[in-house]
């Protein structure tokens, strides 16, 4: 008989790509799974992923550390840029590109016949696993979850009895929620997550509840080299490493905890979860060294970049060439973006407290609200020129008869015991 097509499949141990390696397997295909290590996992558990998967009856099983490659392409852009999804979601979900290229590469070196994925018709992780193969190659994209999709309209319901028909086991944490976690954080659904109550403590990864958080504060030091943290509290370590440590320690405070609702990228509402103390303390950090060392035009036109750029991230375009050639702007942007940031937390939230930088665009003749190198009379003139229009304007709409103008001088009149 003819080989059985290899498929490569991107494995993460969890209900949705557990249910797909036999899916697969009894569609005629061997299916060679590949756990892409993100950095949420450590050694134990990567043995768990692959045991659970040569359980399954995968024909091999690949692992490969792609923490550094998610540090270098993810985490420095973004916190150089500083910009979160809508405000509120800081983009955790952007392991999945790296994924994607490592899974596209293992199929290529395998001679596989398709890539495959274990993303839902109703999420966003579809069109971003798509669209990057897409990108990447021509291979056929195999996704067995969204091909259940239409025959049930209870999906995970439909996954947990196919694996226990077969006697496979499903995790407890895997009938409540979905978890996905790297080293950027942890994001929660389901359950009273999705209908949207409040999430309960099973819910929480990362951060301790207030009941738990430590008596005293902590402070840490971060260094930055050209908007690029290098240093925690003088020690030289890598990306990674300072991510995981800054999860555990300010984790340990509950901070970088949300409940977020958006729009995703398929129309509909999204709620979810997440947890991101060391992003949630890197931003803060980056950005109170950055408003020290940019000009007023820099800080203000780049954050009409990072935005454009998160949006990219977040909508499935990390290959778009713009984003490329957004990190060029933004690089640029970090020539003097370096100094240390102390960072304290009492618990909740962090504050960016002390700031030590020689690029500070300050000098000791000007300090706000203290002392300056001109004169009354110049900052009088400048007050007058600057605000010249606006007051030419203010006073034209008052002749005629503008609402907001008139507002405020039958206020004024009022005060004033004249009669308006």
């Amino acid at each position: 008989m003819p080989d059985k097509p290899l498929v490569v499949l991107a494995f993460s141990g969890g209900l949705d790509t557990s249910f797909c390696v036999p899916y697969l397997i009894e569609r005629g295909y061997d299916v060679h799974t590949l756990f892409v290590n993100t950095g949420g996992m450590d050694a134990a558990e990567s043995d768990a992923i692959r045991a659970r998967a040569e359980s399954l009856g995968a024909a091999g099983h690949s692992e490969v550390d792609a923490g550094p490659t998610l540090w270098e392409t993810f985490v420095v852009p973004f916190v150089q840029g500083g910009a979160k999804y809508m405000d509120r979601y800081p983009l955790l979900c952007s392991d999945r590109y790296v994924i994607v290229a490592e899974s596209v590469k293992l199929a290529h070196e395998l001679g596989a016949a398709a890539v495959a994925h274990g993303c839902t018709a109703m999420g966003n992780d579809q069109f971003r696993f798509d669209q990057s193969i897409r990108c990447l190659t021509d291979l056929p994209i195999l996704a067995p979850i969204r091909d259940i999709q239409g025959v049930t309209d209870a999906p995970r319901k439909y996954e947990m009895e196919y694996l226990a028909e077969r006697g496979f086991e499903v995790s407890s944490a895997a009938k409540t929620y979905t978890i996905n976690e790297n080293v950027l954080g942890v994001t929660v659904s389901g359950s009273e997550i999705d209908e949207l109550g409040e999430p309960g403590d099973a819910s929480r990864k990362l951060t301790k509840p207030r009941a738990e958080w430590p008596a005293a504060p902590l402070s840490v030091t971060i260094a930055f080299e050209q908007g690029v943290p290098v240093s925690l509290d003088g020690e030289r370590i890598t990306g990674v490493e300072t991510l995981s440590k800054l999860n555990k320690a300010f984790g340990a405070y509950g901070v970088g905890r949300g409940v977020y609702t958006g729009d995703t990228i398929v129309g509909l509402k999204g709620r979810i979860v997440f947890e991101c103390p060391g992003l949630e303390v890197l931003l803060a950090a980056h950005k109170a060294l950055e408003e020290l060392t940019l000009t007023r035009s820099q800080n203000e036109f780049k954050a009409i970049a990072a935005t454009e750029w998160t949006k990219l991230v977040f909508g499935g375009l990390f290959y778009e060439p713009l984003r490329a050639d957004l990190e060029a702007f933004l690089a640029s942007t970090q020539a003097n973006v370096t100094g240390s940031v102390t960072v304290r937390t009492d618990g909740g939230a962090c504050l960016a407290v002390a700031v030590d930088t020689s690029n500070a665009l300050m000098d000791d003749k000007a300090v706000y609200a203290q002392k300056a190198a001109w004169s009354a009379a110049d900052a009088e003139g400048f007050i007058k020129i600057a605000g010249n229009s606006s007051a030419l304007g203010a006073a034209a709409a008052s002749k005629r008869g503008g609402a907001a103008a008139n507002t405020v001088l039958k206020e004024l009149k009022a005060a004033a015991g004249v009669n308006a």
